[in-house]
């Protein structure tokens, strides 16, 4: 990543986290001014679901070709992926103590990402119980796609099938963003930021793997 790159990310998360604490917003029932942790909870999410199906894609592409440099952007992606599923569980809950009075309340959302962190630990417990190089990139490959494929029921489809306590979705049922105009600003900034934040720390996750990886050869 070039100078000019991490720069960029610099200024935007900065202006999200000034912005998204000083910027007014307008009231919004039920949520008042605890409405700004979406600044900082829904990008969590989104990266978190970017992440493992970035390692999905990864793990199909070393199936393909075998070839182990996938395998490390597979597993850096998924490690991202369940770091930032805990962030988004964080600030969730932290919401959920202000707003509901306990930081867990076993909420269709909050269970749903709970569930989807024990699989995608079950991953890791995975790979650390197998030596072999070649025979953990295999399963590890097989389960993060299978793995990836839960991903979307556990996000998007579980939590709206089942009552839940939950705001309603950014994107409404008419497929819009109902969102104030200064909101909108700080909520797609920070979507931006963080999504460029998430790739310049796979790119140096990724350089840190094959490093570690050169070092056991030697």
């Amino acid at each position: 990543m070039n100078k000019a790159f991490k720069i960029l990310v610099f200024i935007l998360i900065t202006f999200v986290i000034i912005a998204g604490i000083i910027l007014p917003i307008p009231n919004i029932p039920a949520l008042g001014d605890k409405a700004r942790v979406l600044y900082f909870h829904v990008p969590m999410s989104w990266i978190s679901v970017l992440a493992f199906f970035m390692s999905m894609w990864y793990s199909i592409r070393y199936l393909k070709t075998k070839s182990i440099d996938y395998d490390i952007k597979s597993f850096s992606s998924a490690q991202l992926g369940f770091l930032f599923c805990i962030l988004a569980t964080a600030t969730g809950s932290l919401w959920a103590k202000f707003n509901w009075g306990s930081f867990w309340n076993w909420d269709p959302r909050q269970t749903s990402i709970f569930v989807l962190l024990m699989i995608y630990g079950a991953y890791f417990a995975l790979r650390s119980a197998i030596d072999t190089p070649e025979q953990k990139a295999k399963l590890s490959s097989v389960y993060s796609i299978i793995a990836a494929v839960t991903v979307p029921f556990f996000v998007f489809i579980m939590p709206r099938i089942v009552e839940s306590l939950h705001p309603d979705p950014i994107i409404n049922t008419q497929g819009k963003i109902n969102m104030d105009r200064n909101m909108l600003i700080v909520f797609l900034t920070s979507l931006a930021g963080f999504t460029l934040l998430f790739l310049w720390v796979l790119n140096i996750k990724v350089r840190q793997e094959k490093l570690f990886i050169k070092k056991q050869g030697v």
